[in-house]
């Protein structure tokens, strides 16, 4: 095949992904010196198209970004009045008091925001400083220079045939060259997952941990609306079959984001978190605040749960890892955001004094430092073995030894259960359906609980269908060969859109990938017991 041509366009630095993490990173470049050529790419149609809306944002990065954020009009609206805690059972619920809880998890000072209007609001002050955003162009291949570092990356091209051939509207992109590359791409990233392999920068680390996290926003009767009222879950109904829980945000406009996380170590390849995440919202307390209302929006995304002794190496040549492409998720807060501005500040501090040295395409040693002993080591250091020792112990147990390990780590910053190790992967985690027992479901009623083609419709996903799969089967002889015979194929019920399919034909079963549905959460990549699936940036939206 010809070599394609492409255009290319130079810049200082080139960001991938408009999220907290590259915008911060793009505002404090320009911040530091207003001459810079700065891009940030962004496959979204626009900036916070794919950012799963509802936090509860912990506004010190944005201090630490943008002092006056204030004055400036950020979309932090609602201030947190109230934190619930509760254990469920079926049929009712126990409030776990607040004294007990170490002061980190207290989330009043925090705000429920809409991610996707706080990184608006933030791709409009980095434009005003003059840096450049694309949003629609998803960024499929890294460039090399010719000492093995990356120094660019190719953005925009469309019109591929199923095939990965150029169809008749092909455009073959750009390619953006930097000085330096930051891949801010959020969680198990294409991108960020070949940097990780080509530069072993996992080597010695921890395996990366990870759960699902599902989101539906509703609008409630307004008698049942209490906004600035935080609260979290833990319990039914996934019980022992897996580690998770929900929380339930209440914000302006008789809006209430309600979530479920289910962790992805989970053994039972029967468990279906996405009808896990359905049969909670009948919970009596959680029916009675939805009753009446509607569901407005869906997604799901995959959550960095491997905490500190998890983050790989984040910086190789020419290039850095920003945000959740490292993992800097604290779990038992479910806040990350935070630390993803910390961390496309430091970046692109490092990255400033690099580019006044007269230094470009090598390794940002600077930024590494400052993530491992600034703020953001602070912050996950104290909470590093709560998920090992729910993984390890299951639900109680993690939560008195979990709490007591916090609360000596809040006052002394010693941690007395040391560093705690993962151990196995979340897809080597996956137990043989022989030995566990089928999970009754109940049918989804149309009114609290859908089933998950409906659901995708209210997803701000769209795939044309004439374009190549975006899901790559290594070998497409294993999800009936081994992952169905071993496995019940799991990709069947992990998926929260119904990608994965296993048909009866003429010869037997077959496997079906409906890229179409994907809302690009990354769980079967995580996830597939056999690692046989890839998922790689589609062509746009």
């Amino acid at each position: 095949m010809t070599e394609i041509e492409r255009e290319s366009m130079d810049y200082d630095v080139v960001i991938v992904g408009a999220g907290p993490a590259g915008l911060s990173a793009a505002i404090r470049l320009k911040q530091l010196d207003a001459d810079l050529e700065v891009v940030v790419l962004e496959k979204g149609s626009e900036v916070g198209a794919h950012i799963l809306s509802g936090a509860v944002l912990d506004p010190c990065g944005l201090e630490a970004l943008i002092p006056d954020w204030k004055e400036k009009g950020a979309p932090l609206n609602t201030e947190v009045t109230k934190d619930n805690f509760y254990m469920l059972g079926e049929g009712g619920q126990i409030r776990i008091p607040n004294w007990p809880m170490p002061p980190l998890m207290n989330n009043h000072g925090n705000y429920i925001v809409s991610m996707g209007n706080v990184c608006r609001w933030m791709a409009e002050q980095a434009e005003a400083l003059g840096v450049e955003i694309f949003p629609g162009m998803a960024c499929s291949e890294l460039v090399y220079g010719d000492n093995g570092e990356v120094k660019g990356v190719i953005a925009g091209e469309f019109g591929k045939a199923p095939d990965g051939t150029p169809g008749p509207g092909y455009e073959p992109g750009m390619v953006l060259n930097g000085k330096y590359v930051m891949l801010s791409e959020g969680v198990r990233g294409s991108l960020a997952k070949e940097v990780i392999a080509k530069y072993d920068l996992s080597a010695g680390k921890e395996p990366q941990k990870f759960g699902l996290g599902m989101k539906e926003i509703w609008e409630v009767d307004p008698a049942k609306h209490r906004i600035g009222t935080v609260t979290h879950t833990m319990g039914w109904p996934l019980g022992s079959n897996a580690g998770g829980g929900s929380f339930i945000y209440h914000l302006e406009n008789n809006q209430v984001y309600v979530g479920f996380v289910v962790h992805l170590n989970y053994e039972n390849p029967h468990l279906y978190p996405y009808m896990e995440f359905q049969r909670f919202k009948h919970h009596p307390m959680v029916a009675e605040l939805l009753k009446g209302g509607k569901r407005v929006a869906y997604g799901a995304r995959a959550i960095s749960e491997g905490g500190y002794q998890s983050m790989p190496k984040m910086v190789a040549p020419g290039v850095a890892l920003l945000g959740c492409s490292v993992g800097m998720v604290n779990v038992p807060r479910i806040k990350g955001n935070h630390n993803a501005m910390l961390s496309g500040k430091a970046a692109a501090e490092a990255a400033h004094a690099a580019l006044k040295d007269g230094r470009s395409g090598d390794e940002l040693t600077a930024y590494e430092d400052e993530v491992r002993g600034g703020a953001i080591a602070k912050d996950l250091k104290r909470v590093r073995n709560v998920k090992p020792l729910w993984s390890k112990l299951g639900m109680l147990p993690s939560l008195m030894l979990g709490g007591l390990d916090m609360w000596v780590a809040n006052i002394t910053g010693w941690n007395p259960f040391g560093t705690m190790k993962h151990g196995k992967t979340d897809a080597a985690a996956t137990g043989e359906a022989s030995k566990f027992k089928e999970i009754d479901y109940p049918k989804p009623d149309g009114v609290l609980s859908f089933d998950r083609l409906t659901n995708v419709s209210f997803a701000a996903t769209n795939h044309e269908e004439e374009q190549p799969c975006h899901l790559q089967l290594a070998d497409p002889s294993i999800p009936i060969s081994v992952n169905l015979p071993k496995y019940a194929e799991p990709a069947q019920r992990y998926c929260p859109a119904g990608v994965y399919e296993v048909l009866d034909g003429d010869d037997g079963p077959r496997f079906q990938v409906n890229f179409q549905n994907c809302v690009h959460c990354k769980t079967c990549d995580i996830k597939d017991p056999s690692q046989n699936i890839n998922w790689v940036t589609p062509q746009g939206g």
